[in-house]
C-alpha cells in the first residue's frame, strides 16, 4: 500500500501548480534572489531556472514540487502588485553581482533577519559594511574602564526578538577580549558587544553554544550550519590560561602540548579536539547527537592564525574592527575554517555536500545517500600521470627517477619571458596588465571529473570529457592559427609563448595534458591524436557555485571600495587608483577573497606536511574526497589557455606581443604609460575576445608601468636576459633573481 501512496504523491508532485513565467521572475526578484541562488537550492543549472522564468521549459519532478513550494511561499510575502527591485545586467564575459541597495552587513544583530530554509545563505551576504572608525581604540590592557563599550548579556536560550533567527541572532562570530576591569567581552558584527560570564575555556565553549547565539546558516540544502567562531585576543588567551604567543617548538608543531592545563580542562569537561590538536585554528567538539552538532571553532591571531600575506595587519586591529572585518568575510564567503586555503576548500564542500537525505523508505525513514554533483564522501585514486612525486602509486619507481612529460601531467601557470625586439626597445614604457581573479575565472563553467578515472588506449579526443590525455602537440605552429571560424591569422610564433607548457617552450613529443589544453590545440586549427587517456565519465560543473559565491563576494567588496562593474575604461582605471586607501579593512577582505580562490585550488593537490612522511607512503590529505589533482590541473590549464587566447587575439589584431607573462600578468612594450595606450579600444569598446579593462573576474586591471630602460638594465645587472619582468613590473624593485618558486 505504501508503494501506491508514493506513486500517488509522485503523480501529484508532477502536476504541482505554478504561476505564469513572468510571475515566477517577479517573485524571485522581489525577494532579492539571484538565478544562481535558486539554481543552487534546487540543484539545477542557472540556465534551467532562466528557462523556467522565460516559459521556454517547465520543471519536472522532483524539482517541480520544490520550485512550486518556494514560489507559493514568496507569493504570500509579495502579493501581486508589490514593487520589484531592478536587476542589474551583467557584462557578457562573466556575470556581475547585483548592485541593488541593501542594509549594512554590520548592522546591529537585533536589526537582522536571518534567512531560513534549505537554501538559506548567511544574512546580508553582499552588503555594504559601515565606515571604519576614525580613531582606533587603545588595546584592552591599557583601555580605561570608563571607555568600555556598552555591553549587554546574551539572552537566555529559547527567547528571541521578533523577526530574527534565534540560532544566529548575534552573527557568525565574535572577537573575545578582556577589558581593564577584567570583564570578558564578545565583540560581534554590527557593533554588538556581549558580556561573557565564562570563567574557563570549557565554560566559554558552553556559553557560546548555549547563550552566544553565534553561527551561520548552511549554504546548501543538504549541508550543515557553520559552527560559531570565537577569535581570542592576547588578553583573552591570558585570561583563559593560554599562552599569548607560541614558542618556536610549538609553532613548528602547530599546537600546544597535549599535557597543557587548558587541554586537561577540556578533557575533564568531555570536550574533544581534532587530530590537529590545539593550534591557531582549534576545533572543540563533542560527538554529534543525531543531527545536533556541538562544535566551536577558535581563531587565535597572536598565534599567527591570520597569515599576514593574506590578512595584512588584521591581527593587530582592535576587537570591534576585527569583528567587522572577519564578519564581512564570513557573510560574503563563509565563516573562516582555518587559513584562506582551508576555507576555499571547505567552501567547495559546503556548496556541494557529499551526502543528502534520501526519500522516505517503506517505514517512512530517510537515509544518507550520495549527493549528485558532489565529490562524494570517499576519496578516489588519481591516475598515475596525475600523481605528484612521492605518491603511493609511484612507489615502484626507482628512487631518483625523473619523470618525463610523457609520464607526468604538468599543468602550471605561466612563467615565460623573452628578449625585447629592436622595435620594442625604441618604445619608452613597459606596461603590465593583470587578470582579475584569474583562477576563479578559469573555474567558471569548467566541466571536471567527479569520480574515478577510466584508462583508455588510442581514444578519440572529446573536448567535453574531462581527463588527462597523452598526445603529441609539437606540430601546432603558432605562426599560423585559427582565430575564428574559418579565419586564420599569420603571427610571429617566435614572439609567443607556447600554450602547452608553463615555461612557454614548444613541446618536442608526446606529453600529458588536461582536457582544456588539448581542446585549445583543436581550437587553433590542428588535429590531435591521443595515444592514451584517463577520462572521467562521471563529471559536472562542480566549481560553478564556488565561483559564483567568490565572484559575488569580490565584486560586492570592490563596489564598497568605489570600483563597480561596467565602468568605462578611464573611469575604471581612476577608481582603481588608490582604492585600498578608501577603506583599508575592506581592502584586506579583498586580499583574503583572492587568497581563498588561489589557496582553495592549491589545496586540491596538497602535498605532505612533515609528520614523518616518507616517499611512497600516503599522507593525510589523500584521505580527503577533495584531494583531486586532476581538478586543480584542469583549472590551471583553463586559466593558462584563457590568457593565451587573449594574447593571440591581441597579436592578430594589433601586431603587439607580450615580452613577459607570469601567471595572470602580461607585460607589453608601449608608447604610453597606461594600458589604454596599447589596448585596442574603439568607441569605448574592447577587442572581442581580447583584453578588456574591468573589475569582473577574467577582465584586466593595470598592474604597473616601468621604463624600457629599467627592464634592459635589470636584465643586464643580473646577467639574466630571460629575467621575467612581469614579476617586478608593479614597483620595479628587483633585489635578486627570483626563481619563481
Amino acid at each position: 500500500m505504501s508503494e501506491l501512496f508514493d506513486a500517488v504523491d509522485a503523480l501529484i508532485a508532477s502536476r504541482s501548480p505554478l504561476p505564469p513565467p513572468a510571475e515566477r521572475k517577479r517573485l524571485r526578484q522581489a525577494h532579492g534572489l539571484t538565478l544562481d541562488e535558486v539554481a543552487a537550492a534546487l540543484q539545477v543549472r542557472r540556465a534551467t531556472v532562466s528557462g523556467w522564468e522565460a516559459g521556454k521549459t517547465e520543471p519536472r519532478p522532483p524539482e517541480r514540487d520544490a520550485y512550486a513550494r518556494m514560489l507559493k511561499q514568496l507569493a504570500h510575502l509579495y502579493p501581486a502588485g508589490a514593487p520589484v527591485p531592478p536587476e542589474d545586467t551583467a557584462i557578457p564575459e562573466t556575470p556581475a553581482v547585483p548592485a541593488a541597495p541593501a542594509p549594512s552587513a554590520v548592522e546591529p544583530a537585533q536589526a537582522r533577519t536571518a534567512p531560513t530554509g534549505p537554501a538559506a545563505e548567511p544574512a546580508n551576504t553582499a552588503l555594504r559594511p559601515a565606515a571604519p572608525a576614525a580613531v582606533s581604540r587603545p588595546a584592552a590592557a591599557t583601555r580605561p574602564a570608563s571607555r568600555r563599550p556598552a555591553a549587554r548579556k546574551a539572552a537566555p536560550a529559547g527567547t528571541t526578538e521578533a523577526g530574527t533567527d534565534p540560532r544566529f541572532e548575534n552573527g557568525p562570530l565574535a572577537v573575545v577580549d578582556v577589558d581593564a576591569d577584567g570583564q570578558v567581552l564578545a565583540y560581534c558584527v554590527g557593533g554588538l558587544v556581549l558580556d561573557v560570564t565564562a570563567k574557563s575555556l570549557p565554560a566559554l565553549v558552553e556559553w557560546t553554544l548555549g547563550e552566544g547565539r553565534l553561527g551561520q546558516p548552511k549554504l546548501s540544502g543538504p549541508g550543515k550550519d557553520a559552527d560559531p567562531l570565537l577569535v581570542l585576543t592576547g588578553a583573552a588567551c591570558e585570561h583563559y590560561g593560554l599562552p599569548v604567543t607560541l614558542t618556536k617548538e610549538e609553532r613548528l608543531a602547530g599546537r600546544i602540548p597535549e599535557g597543557h592545563k587548558v587541554i586537561k580542562q577540556l578533557t575533564r569537561a568531555n570536550w574533544q579536539l581534532t587530530k590537529r590538536g590545539f593550534g591557531p585554528w582549534a576545533r572543540i567538539y563533542r560527538p554529534a547527537q543525531g543531527s545536533e552538532r556541538s562544535c566551536v571553532q577558535l581563531c587565535i591571531p597572536s598565534w599567527d592564525a591570520l597569515d599576514a600575506r593574506h590578512w595584512a595587519d588584521a591581527a593587530q586591529l582592535p576587537p570591534a574592527e576585527l569583528a567587522r572585518l572577519l564578519g564581512t568575510y564570513a557573510a560574503r564567503v563563509m565563516t573562516p575554517r582555518g587559513s584562506t586555503a582551508v576555507t576555499g576548500l571547505e567552501l567547495m564542500t559546503a556548496l556541494h555536500p557529499p551526502t543528502r537525505a534520501s526519500e522516505p523508505d517503506a517505514d517512512g525513514r530517510r537515509h544518507s545517500e550520495h549527493n549528485p554533483g558532489s565529490l562524494g564522501k570517499d576519496p578516489v585514486d588519481c591516475a598515475p600521470c596525475e600523481a605528484p612525486d612521492g605518491h603511493p602509486l609511484l612507489a615502484d619507481l626507482p628512487r631518483f627517477h625523473q619523470r618525463t612529460p610523457a609520464e607526468v601531467l604538468v599543468e602550471e601557470a605561466y612563467d615565460w619571458a623573452r628578449p625585447l625586439t629592436d622595435a620594442e626597445c625604441l618604445r619608452p614604457h613597459l606596461v603590465g596588465i593583470d587578470v582579475n581573479m584569474a583562477f576563479a575565472a578559469g573555474a567558471n563553467g569548467l566541466n571536471v571529473g567527479l569520480g574515478e578515472p577510466t584508462q583508455v588506449k588510442n581514444p578519440v579526443f572529446d573536448a567535453k570529457l574531462p581527463g588527462s590525455w597523452l598526445v603529441d602537440l609539437s606540430h601546432v605552429d603558432l605562426s599560423r592559427v585559427k582565430v575564428a571560424k574559418d579565419k586564420w591569422a599569420d603571427l610571429d610564433g617566435e614572439l609567443l609563448p607556447s600554450p602547452f607548457t608553463p615555461k612557454g617552450e614548444r613541446p618536442d613529443g608526446p606529453a600529458w595534458y588536461a582536457t582544456p589544453t588539448v581542446a585549445y590545440a583543436v581550437e587553433l586549427g590542428y588535429d590531435v591524436t591521443p595515444i592514451e587517456a584517463y577520462v572521467r565519465h562521471d563529471n559536472g560543473r562542480y566549481l560553478d557555485a564556488w565561483y559564483n559565491r567568490l565572484r559575488d563576494a569580490y565584486l560586492a567588496t570592490m563596489a564598497d571600495l568605489g570600483v563597480h562593474a561596467d565602468m568605462p575604461p578611464a573611469e575604471f582605471l581612476a577608481a582603481m587608483d588608490g582604492y585600498r586607501r578608501r577603506d583599508p579593512q575592506l581592502a584586506i577582505v579583498v586580499s583574503a577573497i583572492k587568497a581563498t580562490v588561489k589557496g582553495g585550488i592549491g589545496k586540491l593537490r596538497e602535498r605532505p606536511r612533515g609528520e614523518g612522511w616518507k616517499p611512497g607512503q600516503p599522507w593525510r590529505a589523500l584521505a580527503r574526497p577533495t584531494w583531486r589533482p586532476d581538478i586543480r590541473a584542469a583549472v590551471i590549464s583553463r586559466t593558462r589557455i584563457n590568457m593565451h587566447r587573449k594574447i593571440v587575439k591581441h597579436a592578430a589584431f594589433t601586431g603587439q606581443y607580450p615580452v613577459a607573462v607570469l601567471s595572470d600578468c602580461a607585460v607589453y612594450a608601449s608608447d604610453g604609460p597606461s594600458p589604454l595606450d596599447f589596448l585596442p579600444y574603439r568607441d569605448g569598446k574592447p577587442l572581442p575576445g581580447g583584453f578588456k579593462l574591468g573589475v569582473n573576474p577574467g577582465l584586466v586591471k593595470w598592474e604597473g608601468t616601468q621604463e624600457v630602460l629599467w627592464g634592459e638594465g635589470v636584465r643586464e645587472q643580473f646577467n639574466a636576459p630571460q629575467l621575467n619582468l612581469a614579476r617586478y613590473i608593479k614597483d620595479g624593485t628587483v633585489t635578486d633573481v627570483d626563481s619563481g618558486e
